[in-house]
């Protein structure tokens, strides 16, 4: 980095982000994470030297965690797609292994997204075509055909799968896991009223419809040693429900997710499309923030950072957009609102952008373009 003037912009950004912090047993060098950003780039689910050097440009430009793309678990209906990673086989483990070793000797930390579509996969969809589409209550997220409601016997093997994902992340060298909880995959459609209309003990009110969440939270973490971070993502919105939620009420969030905290969750990772926006009336606090307050765990905030257009209008409308400042995101950060914030589309256009903001060569950060999303870079 080169020097800068100790009162301008670029010293107060190296102030607050360069802080280091604890997660579990894990210290992190700063408060910036990658986003996990599924990428499509790992034929037969296998992780290459060329995703190893893309997640290890991050850490080699100051990222301090690398939160990967999501990652298939080890049941036939967790994903949807040949070419998205999976988190089990001896082949993909070795990549992820090397990956790891990658990020380590650039300097960063990384965890991977251990992920289970649920009854988003479409009917047929590789990597296992025959496998039957599952979830709470075998209701579609977005309006497809249904599927199967989860039996005893499923909801079991899927909990094993994601300790079994634990186990061997900890195993390979990782430094943590995130189990995406979010989005409408299979954790949140059972949290979501929309998706559970289950009538046994994993359906009906909200601490009912957490049972699933916090079961696989406390496997996972039966699965690893104590002090290995489990991060659990979650959301409000779902892909396609954009103005969903879990909970109406920061006393409704408390309910949702104390259980997850108290199964053994480190951290939750709270996923918004803009991570400025206020998430109850009569307070500022984002989702992150009021986790943090009514949880106690550290929490890790998302959503547009220094962009200024939303992430599915940039890909449908082709909309370049444009780059703004991170003061707003520096004040929230310096007043403990949350502790990490995980920038995705500004690093996925440029590797170096934590290093250009802490030089202060703003005027080279570039605006998100959708063609970024063709090559892995």
């Amino acid at each position: 980095m080169t020097a800068v003037n100790p009162s301008s912009p670029a010293a107060r950004a190296a102030e607050v982000l360069l802080r280091p912090l604890s997660l579990g047993g894990l210290a992190l060098r700063n408060r910036v994470a990658m986003a996990p950003m599924t990428r499509h780039f790992s034929p037969g689910g296998v992780p290459g030297p060329d995703v190893a050097a893309y997640y290890a440009r991050r850490a080699a430009a100051g990222v301090g965690l690398i939160i990967t793309e999501g990652t298939y678990i080890g049941h036939d209906s967790a994903g949807t797609s040949d070419r998205v990673p999976r988190f089990h086989g001896a082949d993909a483990l070795a990549g992820w292994a090397r990956v790891a070793d990658a990020v380590h000797r650039a300097g960063g930390r990384i965890v991977p997204q251990l992920w289970h579509v649920g009854m988003d996969r479409a009917a047929g969809a590789p990597p296992v075509p025959e496998a039957p589409r599952i979830g709470p209550s075998g209701i579609p997220v977005k309006g497809d055909e249904p599927g199967r409601a989860m039996t005893q016997d499923d909801l079991d093997a899927v909990i094993a799968a994601f300790a079994a994902g634990a186990a061997a992340a900890q195993a390979h060298g990782f430094d943590g896991i995130e189990l995406h909880g979010a989005h409408g995959y299979l954790i949140d459609q059972f949290l979501w009223a929309h998706t559970n209309r289950r009538d046994d003990r994993y359906g009906g009110d909200l601490a009912s419809r957490t049972r699933f969440a916090a079961e696989v939270v406390a496997a996972c973490r039966r699965a690893v040693a104590p002090d290995f971070p489990i991060i659990f993502r979650t959301s409000q919105w779902k892909e396609a429900h954009y103005q969903a939620r879990l909970a109406q009420t920061p006393g409704e969030l408390e309910a949702l997710l104390t259980p997850i905290a108290e199964a053994g969750a480190d951290a939750f990772h709270c996923s918004t499309r803009r991570y400025w926006l206020p998430e109850f009336e009569g307070s500022d606090l984002n989702l992150a923030g009021w986790a943090k307050k009514l949880t106690g765990k550290a929490t890790v905030s998302v959503g547009s950072v220094g962009l200024d257009n939303e992430f599915l209008d940039a890909i449908r409308k082709g909309e370049r957009g444009g780059v703004t400042g991170i003061e707003p995101l520096l004040d929230r950060l310096e007043r403990d609102e949350f502790d990490v914030i995980a920038v995705g589309r500004a690093l996925l256009t440029d590797p170096q952008w934590l290093t250009k903001v802490l030089d202060g060569r703003t005027e080279e950060l570039q605006p998100f373009d959708a063609q970024v999303l063709r090559t892995l870079h």
